[in-house]
């Protein structure tokens, strides 16, 4: 008998043909109720990140043996109801580092030199030649980088960011070795005092209970004034709110957002700013990494349903 495995959304043709090979794929499935229907005679789950896979579904899975995020945050799972029922959670980390990393210094630029807002100006015919005080930005160099977070994506930020000769301040709840501060040429600090002093603040820790809403309200009155927020952790690590309202008040010189509070909702307010640079989640959206992270996620299917242990185990 051939196990069975659900795919919640199209991948690649390569990656579908390489579940069909083993196992009888299904492919397709919108929101918890139509992911609760398809999944009780399944044996492997493929999910995304916006599939919640809450208790209810894992327990309509009777027949559950894995669960492979396609991604490398694993918030959307209910990962405790799992472990109790011995299915594992997989995820895909370590393939999107660079890949975010890049993102978060275009984010960056793209803020610091008012690149959307230039752009914008020149399709509607508004360039009508050089001038001294067209659309200023901010140079990076000799600026304070915040880094909040340095785990993989966090060290690959402050790596790129030796290149524009900044000044590199970083916090996380458990502090580097001295060694390998000196390595990265970070300074630690603690987190409002970082965010007093930071020129540009780049958030990277992953959404867990200690990180939600981690940047509150006061904190976020704590940002530098004139400075940049750059976010492509999770939404929920940030008062949205509160941040909306420096950056209307213009205290802020701007912000970068990949992520929301409410994803794929996002709060109209920030439709409205022109100092801020939205992204529809893309920090991954690179062929060769989603590609990668695919394949990634299938081989934890394959090993799993062969009764081998996952590659990438979020709980062991």
């Amino acid at each position: 008998m051939r196990y069975k495995v659900l795919l919640t959304h199209e991948l690649f043709s390569e990656v579908h043909k390489k579940l069909r090979e083993k196992f009888e794929l299904e492919i397709g499935a919108e929101g918890k109720e139509e992911i609760m229907g398809k999944i009780r005679e399944k044996d492997g789950l493929l999910s995304f990140l916006r599939d919640p896979i809450d208790k209810d579904v894992i327990n309509a899975g009777k027949n559950l043996k894995i669960i492979a995020n396609y991604a490398v945050g694993y918030d959307n799972i209910d990962v405790k109801s799992a472990k109790s029922r011995g299915i594992y959670v997989t995820n895909t980390p370590e393939l999107l580092t660079d890949a975010t990393a890049d993102l978060t210094w275009a984010l960056i630029l793209a803020v610091a030199r008012r690149i959307i807002e230039a752009d914008k100006f020149v399709r509607e015919g508004e360039f009508k030649g050089w001038g001294a005080k067209l659309f200023l930005g901010i140079e990076l160099k000799g600026k304070k980088l915040g880094i909040i977070g340095l785990g993989r994506i966090g060290k690959a930020v402050a790596k790129r960011a030796k290149g524009f000769g900044m000044e590199l301040l970083y916090y996380k709840r458990n502090r580097l070795s001295h060694k390998e501060e000196t390595e990265l040429g970070v300074r630690f600090m603690d987190l409002e005092e970082l965010l007093s002093v930071s020129d540009i603040i780049s958030v990277h820790t992953p959404l867990t209970p200690e990180t939600g809403n981690l940047i509150n309200r006061e904190r976020v009155y704590k940002i530098k004034e004139g400075a940049i927020f750059i976010n492509t952790a999770r939404g929920n690590i940030v008062d949205e709110d509160a941040l909306i309202e420096r950056l209307k008040e213009e205290s802020l010189f701007g912000a970068g957002f990949d992520v929301y509070r409410g994803e794929p909702n996002i709060n109209p307010k920030l439709l409205k700013l022109k100092n801020v640079v939205l992204l529809p989640h893309i920090g991954s959206a690179t062929t060769e990494t989603r590609l990668a992270m695919a394949k990634l996620a299938a081989d934890n299917i394959i090993s799993v349903l062969s009764g081998r242990k996952p590659l990438t185990p979020v709980w062991r």
